[in-house]
């Protein structure tokens, strides 16, 4: 997978982890538990997913500069 195609699929996962987020805070209603069980290991296996391509993504701040920079 090139490296772009990752980050639309990092980037995907964490917008979807960012909408649970928001239920959770607006409504107390944890979509990852109502579907996978609360705390079960396929529950926790999607939080460690979520949160690892929260990390990637940090990385994308300096190829973003990069970016920027390119000659046209």
């Amino acid at each position: 997978m090139s490296s772009k195609g990752f980050d639309y699929t990092a980037l995907t996962i964490v917008i979807i982890g960012a909408i649970n987020w928001g239920l959770i805070g607006f409504f107390r209603f944890d979509l990852v538990s109502f579907l996978f069980g609360n705390m079960t290991w396929l529950s926790r296996i999607i939080y460690a997913i979520v949160g690892l391509c929260g990390l990637y993504l940090v990385s994308i701040y300096g190829r973003i500069t990069d970016m920027g920079n390119e000659s046209l």
